[in-house]
Parts: C-alpha cells; structure tokens; sequence
C-alpha cells in the first residue's frame, strides 16, 4: 500500500493549466508549528504577508476578497499537528478556491497572475523524501514507510518476505536450546538487509534509518546493500515493539535532520562557490542577490530565517534594490518598501526559482544570511 501524497504530479499539471479571466491569487504560508509556536505569532506572520499582497492589488475588488478568504481561513485555525505548509489558490470572481496542505514547511509567499504559481509545489513534490523505518533485534524484525505524514505499516509484507527465510520465534527458541545465537544473529541481519532492500525497491523510500541493540544494528549497517547504504540515514533509539506514537515522534525529528542536512550542503556549495570568476555560480549578501534577481539568474534562493531588510522597489521594471529612489536598471521613481527580502523569496518564487529559509544556520549568516546558486 503506497502513500497518498497530499498533491500529486497530476494535480499540480491541472493547477499549472488553469487559466482565470482576471488575475487570482496564489498563497504559500509557513505554519509550522516549531516556528510559530503560539496562534498568535502565526496571524501576525500571515497579517503582515496579507498586508504587502493588499498594496499590490491595484483596487481589484476579487483579489482583495480572495485576501480577506485566506484571512479568515486562517483565522478559524489550523490542525498544525500533520500541516507545516499551506498553499490556496483562489479567484473569488469566478468562485475558484483549493486549499493544499503541506506536511512541511514552505516560504511565504503571495503573487497575483492569470494562472495558479506551482513552482514551490513543485519543490515540494521533487524534495519530499519519504523515510523507511528498520526496526530489528533477535526477536523482532519491523520495517514502516513514513510519507508525506501518514504511515505505512508492511507487516504483512514482512512476514511474507521471512517466510521464506526462517521463523524468528523458533530461531530465537533454537538459539536458547542449542547455542546457535550467533548464526541466528547473522541469518536475523542478512533477513534485516533484504527486507529493506526488498521495501525500497517496492515503495521507494529515498532515506533509511535502522533501530535495535548496538550490535545487531552495527552488523546491519555493513550488511545493508550499496544504494542503502547510500541513503542510510542514521540509527534512532528506538525498539522494534515501540508504539506507533513513539515511533512517528522521532521520525518527525528525524524529517527535520533531514531538512537540515539538505539546507547546510546547499549552504556549503554555496560558500564554495561565492567569488568565482565573474560570480557565475552564487552570490552572496543582499546587493549581490537583489542583482542576480534583476537578470532572472537565480536557481536557488538561500534566506536565513528572520532576516529582514528595507528596500525599494521599481513599478515600472519590478527591479528590487537595498538603495533608491532611482531605480538602477530603468531610472523610473521606486517606492520604498519595509521588508526587500520578503519582496526577494515573491520575486524568486514568480521566477520558479527554488527558496529555501535556513534556521540557524550560522554559515549562511557568516555569508550576509542571505545567497543564491545561479543558473548561469
């Protein structure tokens, strides 16, 4: 039994060729509940992205009401247990609303368009990586699939597969009656290695993390065939008869390593990048990225979490700068806005460009908390 993502391929296909008579709205918001801990630093967060998509609207009366929609969608709560990420995508002139909820985080992110903005669902789709759980120890031998935060239990499956090898009470029975432990631990580790070798190639976990005495799991791990070795992921203090709860809550951190783990090698080609020839591979600090913006180079945008800055920005071009009120590639008058980096993750996440927000990453900060990885 594969897991139901909360938005397929398919979907976002049918969103991407969705066309509005008039502009609608496309709403990414960060909800985790690790971020914002109380409801109330969670409204602010959303008032104040509500508040600079309001300047934009241009007196459209539909976009204003899809505004004042999302408000108070948000407004009468959130089950942030199972939902870190919220897109919606409405046109109020028409009636279209689809709400999507995302069991990780995205940046938040408001733009007004003719169609529905799928880039960041898209990186959502290409970066989920589901998990598999290995749990063994001479008695037991457990594998779960975690995705897109719902469970997938293949008992059944695993019994089948030990079925063909050898019974895992008995053996242990055999171990107490005729001292075989040590063939018995090393038929338990080669079943182990091929239980979740036959599961990834089934269900197509892409990290792996293993749970039991220090031994076994030790013996495991060089057992473990090359791609999962590859993905292999760690061990987790966790038995083979824990309870489902327990399990799901070190997973649930064990996704948030994985995260980190992701943000800090962007983070480390980043810095190793910065101050090529002719800055053609990344960029760091404010001015540098805001330039990179201006010629739609950015891949990827890197954000430290909090990081803001005020700014300008030209209506005339779009060209966003840290110094004004002449804008630098038109000379047209800018306006001043109160948080340039926020305007940044719109403008990068309009362009399909990847945005990641990095929590306390202290190498990010060193570089200006602020980069991008370029296309060209």
């Amino acid at each position: 039994m594969a897991p139901t993502p909360p938005i397929t391929h398919d979907v976002v296909r049918t969103l991407a060729g969705h066309r509005s008579p008039s502009p609608m709205t496309s709403c990414y918001l960060d909800v985790d509940g690790r971020r914002f801990v109380r409801p109330q630093d969670l409204h602010r967060s959303v008032d104040d992205a509500l508040r600079r998509a309001r300047t934009r609207t241009n007196g459209d009366r539909s976009l204003a009401a899809d505004l004042d929609r999302i408000a108070g969608y948000v407004r009468q709560g959130i089950d942030r247990s199972t939902t870190r990420g919220l897109a919606v995508f409405a046109h109020d002139a028409s009636g279209f609303w689809q709400v999507v909820n995302l069991p990780g985080p995205v940046p938040t992110h408001i733009s007004f368009g003719m169609s529905p903005a799928v880039g960041p669902l898209e990186v959502a789709l290409s970066d989920h990586e589901p998990i598999g759980v290995l749990l063994v120890d001479r008695a037991r031998l457990r594998m779960l699939v975690f995705a897109w935060g719902e469970l997938v239990d293949h008992a059944e499956l695993v019994g089948e597969l030990l079925a063909n090898d050898f019974d895992v009470t008995n053996s242990r029975e055999e171990g107490h009656l005729d001292g075989r432990a040590g063939e018995l631990h090393a038929r338990q580790v080669r079943a182990a290695a091929r239980v979740a070798f036959e599961l990834q190639a089934r269900t197509g976990f892409e990290r792996l993390v293993a749970g039991g005495p220090d031994q076994l799991v030790a013996d495991l791990e060089r057992q473990l065939h090359p791609y999962l070795r590859k993905i292999y992921h760690g061990r987790i203090d966790v038995a083979p008869g824990a309870s489902l709860d327990e399990i799901t809550r070190v997973v649930t951190i064990v996704d948030a390593d994985i995260a980190r783990a992701r943000e800090a090698a962007l983070v480390d080609r980043l810095r190793d990048v910065v101050g090529l020839p002719a800055g053609r591979s990344g960029v760091a600090g404010i001015e540098a990225v805001l330039d990179a913006l201006a010629t739609h180079r950015v891949e990827r945008l890197l954000v430290s979490d909090g990081f803001e800055v005020e700014g300008w920005h030209c209506p005339s071009c779009g060209r966003l700068a840290v110094v004004g009120p002449a804008c630098p590639s038109c000379a047209a008058a800018m306006t001043e806005v109160p948080d340039v980096v926020s305007e940044a993750i719109d403008a990068a996440a309009t362009e399909r460009a990847r945005v990641h927000v990095c929590v306390a990453n202290a190498d990010l900060d060193v570089l200006g908390r602020i980069g991008a990885l370029l296309r060209y």
